[in-house]
């Protein structure tokens, strides 16, 4: 059994990290870190609640910690977590800028310990049916990849830290984290990014929508998001030589989640029918045109496609096998610090309005 500290109790440990940790076997919550307020003693009224991480480090019995933090105080708390012999999962994004990154890893790998960070959506059920298809070779080759990440919130939360202009604040670390990790699960790091940041909102102080792209040899990688989506975009769309896919919503976790829900109860990560997204495919081809001009064309047959289960107990397992020997960590240290690297190099081009090279990052 793993002895868990949670450090931070806002939403991400509410709704994410407690509930998840606490519905995977082997991992046991022994204690939380909530600088103030009764929410945790309330909500888990068995487990030690602490106010500070000296004092959860002060029990020798925790051997993993959990930072689910504002996002500028990732790197320090996880150095000092590591630091005291632990093993350490840091909310996304990893930290503020790819030089805290490179130290965490060093830090980490010196003391032998597990680092990871907190890309869920890798077991988001629309994402898993998406890599499905790629390594199926379903589409043939991918020559375009658009995921999308829209939310409709005219009005900016004044209270809420991600919101502010401060380090690591705005959608390109909150959300962009998320589809910059999938997008380079996938296909890897990318030759160059060029990208748009923009303030959209009325009253808002930090970038709350954003255009990036990412070059391959022969693959487009666009990773867009905006809270105006009163009419969002495709989750995912994505266009290859045998054929297309496109999935419209959501995987249902967080909002479950957020509902307080517990994971693995009946029918957890399972995507409702009509959710389901489409594959088109080609089939045979033929003429078509008029007036004498003729264009070859090829059939397309749709078809609906399941959705694959999702469910975020596969992070946290990963991290307790990896801990215990018995598996490859899926979520290292160095995707963490490669998603930081492609923020930075994101807001870089957005400012000098150029497309930047991936071998181009300080």
């Amino acid at each position: 059994m793993i002895r868990v500290g949670l450090v931070g109790f806002g939403l991400a440990g509410q709704a994410f990290h407690a509930p998840v940790i606490r519905s995977v076997d082997g991992l046991h919550l022994g204690c939380v870190v909530s600088r103030s307020g009764s929410l945790a003693r309330q909500k888990y009224p068995a487990i030690r609640v602490v106010r500070t991480v000296e004092e959860m480090l002060a029990d020798d019995e925790i051997r993993l910690c959990v930072i689910a933090t504002p996002n500028e105080t990732h790197f320090s708390l996880a150095q000092l977590c590591i630091g005291a012999g632990r093993h350490v999962v840091v909310d996304k994004p990893f930290t503020v800028t790819s030089t805290e990154a490179a130290e965490l890893i060093r830090i980490a790998d010196s003391r032998r310990r597990v680092l990871s960070v907190f890309h869920e959506r890798r077991w988001d059920g629309d994402f898993r049916t998406v890599r499905k298809l790629l390594r199926e070779g379903t589409l043939g080759r991918v020559v375009a990849f658009e995921s999308n990440y829209d939310r409709y919130r005219p009005a900016v939360r004044e209270n809420a830290w991600r919101e502010r202009d401060e380090a690591g604040s705005g959608m390109l670390y909150d959300l962009g984290a998320h589809l910059i990790d999938q997008a380079m699960a996938l296909f890897g790091v990318p030759d160059a990014i060029t990208a748009d940041l923009r303030v959209e909102r009325d009253g808002a102080r930090v970038e709350d929508a954003f255009d990036v792209r990412f070059t391959y040899a022969r693959l487009a990688v666009t990773l867009r998001c905006t809270m105006l989506a009163a009419a969002p975009r495709p989750r995912f769309r994505i266009f290859g030589t045998a054929g297309a896919f496109v999935k419209q919503s959501f995987d249902p976790q967080e909002e479950r989640l957020r509902r307080g829900e517990i994971p693995g109860g009946a029918g957890w990560g399972e995507d409702e029918e009509a959710n389901w997204g489409t594959l088109y495919r080609g089939g045979e081809g033929g003429i078509a045109g008029g007036s004498g001009i003729g264009m070859a064309v090829t059939a397309v047959t749709a078809e609906k496609l399941r959705t694959e289960p999702g469910d975020y107990r596969g992070f946290y397992e990963n991290v307790r096998d990896a801990i215990l020997g018995g598996a490859a960590l899926e979520v290292t240290g160095r995707d963490g610090r490669n998603a930081i690297r492609a923020i930075e190099l994101a807001k870089r081009s957005s400012v000098e309005r150029r497309t930047i090279a991936w071998s181009d990052a300080a």
